[in-house]
């Protein structure tokens, strides 16, 4: 069976299944939710769609897209999941790239403005729409017959420095990649499958988010979603969660909010904080005293289960953390806590995953070993290479950007890796992204941008800049002050060669967001759109170097 045939078998059984917190408290079983993906399809069946054809489903999570989401590839067809948030314009190249048959929207305000800037857009059809009383008795049956090498999604990669390209994924990529993930948690749950509970609200349309989702149903989790990003500290505590699938950023901003608060606060509660982290980091270096132990006893019994239940619930068993590396003092943070947090590592191209984090060894710092069936090396610039029925098929129309990836059976990553002794992967960063200075040599940015935010509590990016240049400089975002930036740097610089050491700064207000189209969907910086964008800043750093 494939894993659309265990998905509706699963669905046959009675379960409370998924739960929506905003705007209203909404709950469906396994079988609602399979009378709703009947009526999906019975729709769809009206509209003479042939297998492989592609349909895009654009909305905001919520339990109908789901429910599209399992039709459109039950029908036999691809679904084409987009970000409601991108800019319109975006949203329509990659619909003309990938010339659907039908485009899903999530409300008028979407279709509309695809509309505007599309004039000859394909059908165009509501989400509430597709669930309108349907003769449905034709479709209440098994998905279409598929194989494994048969292609049920296109996702858009996050386009970084060009054009997102489509990346397609099959039957036997999603059904590996499920079968992997399944394993994984059942592993962390010791097994308890039927009782999980995981809170959601990263946006479907990414390919670990979908993965997640797909597994949730799998597994008949219990998967609590999250529809307003306002509301998100208040919701994750009352949903009570097991688990669930976080990006980095949120992480170290809950970091940064209990240290802030602790601050402002002062006192008792300061100094004892500060010696238990100080007691914390002795004993994973080895130099544990006996205060230490009385210390850690103490917060254990008095302060962690406190902050663990303020900022994320009682229940918690693990974080799982993708999309970016997670800073290592962030991962220690919520270790110290008693909250493991496992990692994954992977791209699209990699149904999402490659690695995933052993819960009985984790190793901070690190994304875990390969997962079980895939095979992973280094290759030149230490490049991660990967095989294995997770990768892709290909990039959407586009033989030739597939043909520079997919070479000699191996996937090219792009991305710099190592590997330790225990066998875990770490990443250092994107090879796209090394800043080649003019004395030759090769700086990854993302370790020393990753330091210096953990020290700037105020700021929102830090962009490092070099280039063919002499030596390196920072754009900083945020409410910051040019003395806390320079600080900072000095202490970053101490611990760095002299030619990773930074000479200059810029700090720009406003940070970099997707709307300012400075952000990739995922939340990634736009690098050459950046340096693009503060040409004349850059220059002027290069020009008048600022003491630092």
């Amino acid at each position: 069976m494939n894993f659309l045939d265990q998905i509706f078998a699963r669905l046959e059984t009675d379960f409370r299944l998924l739960e929506v917190l905003q705007p209203a408290r909404q709950s469906v079983d396994g079988r609602t939710l399979l009378d709703r993906i009947f009526r999906a399809r019975a729709f769809l069946a009206t509209k003479n769609l042939k297998k492989g054809d592609r349909v895009v489903l654009l909305a905001p999570n919520n339990i109908d897209w789901v429910a599209a989401d399992l039709a459109i590839m039950a029908e036999g067809l691809i679904v084409v999941p987009m970000y409601p948030r991108q800019a319109a314009e975006e949203l329509v190249t990659m619909m003309k790239d990938c010339s659907p048959s039908l485009i899903i929207c999530g409300n008028v305000e979407l279709r509309d403005a695809i509309a505007r800037q599309w004039p000859e857009t394909p059908p165009q059809v509501l989400l509430t729409e597709i669930f309108l009383k349907q003769d449905n008795d034709s479709r209440k049956g098994p998905p279409a017959l598929h194989a494994d090498s048969d292609p049920v999604t296109i996702i858009y990669t996050s386009g970084t420095s060009g054009e997102a390209k489509g990346v397609m994924l099959t039957v036997g990529n999603v059904s590996h990649m499920l079968d992997c993930t399944s394993a994984r948690l059942d592993k962390l749950m010791h097994d308890n499958a039927g009782q999980n509970n995981v809170f959601h609200y990263l946006p479907f349309c990414f390919a670990g988010s979908w993965i997640m989702l797909l597994t949730c149903l799998l597994r008949r989790n219990k998967l609590t979603l999250n529809s307003d990003l306002t509301k998100l500290a208040e919701e994750m505590r009352s949903a009570n969660a097991d688990y669930f699938l976080n990006v980095p950023q949120l992480l170290e901003r809950m970091r940064k909010a209990v240290d802030e608060q602790l601050w402002k606060t002062r006192g008792l509660p300061l100094m004892v904080y500060q010696r238990v982290k100080a007691a914390y980091m002795r004993v994973r270096e080895g130099k544990k005293t006996f205060s230490d132990s009385l210390w850690l006893s103490l917060a254990s019994l008095a302060i962690f289960p406190t902050i663990r239940k303020k900022m994320i619930g009682a229940n918690l068993k693990a974080l799982i953390c993708g999309s970016a590396p997670l800073n290592v003092d962030t991962q220690l943070f919520f270790m110290m806590l008693g909250i493991p947090v496992l990692q994954v590592y992977g791209l699209t191209e990699t149904t999402a995953i490659c690695t995933m984090d052993d819960p009985a060894h984790v190793e901070p710092g690190r994304v875990g070993p390969a997962i079980n069936g895939i095979q992973m090396k280094l290759g030149e610039n230490d490049e991660i290479l990967v095989r294995g029925p997770n990768i892709f098929h290909g990039y959407w129309n586009r033989p030739a950007e597939t043909a520079q990836v997919l070479r000699d059976g191996w996937f090219h990553t792009g991305d710099q890796g190592e590997l330790s002794a225990g066998g875990n992967w770490k990443i250092v960063g994107r090879i796209k992204n090394l800043l080649i200075l003019n004395s030759g040599h090769n700086v990854a940015p993302e370790p020393i941008e990753e330091e210096m935010l953990a020290q700037l509590t105020d700021a929102q990016q830090v962009v490092l800049i070099g280039n063919g240049r002499s030596y390196l400089s920072a754009i900083v975002t945020g409410n910051v002050s040019a003395e806390h930036v320079r600080q900072t740097i000095n202490a970053t610089n101490q611990s760095l060669p002299h030619y990773k050491q930074i000479r200059a700064f810029k700090i720009v207000a406003e940070p970099f967001t997707i709307d300012s189209g400075l952000l990739t969907a995922n939340g990634k910086l736009k690098r050459d759109l950046i340096t693009g964008t503060f040409s004349a800043e850059i220059e002027e750093m290069y020009a008048i170097k600022q003491a630092v």
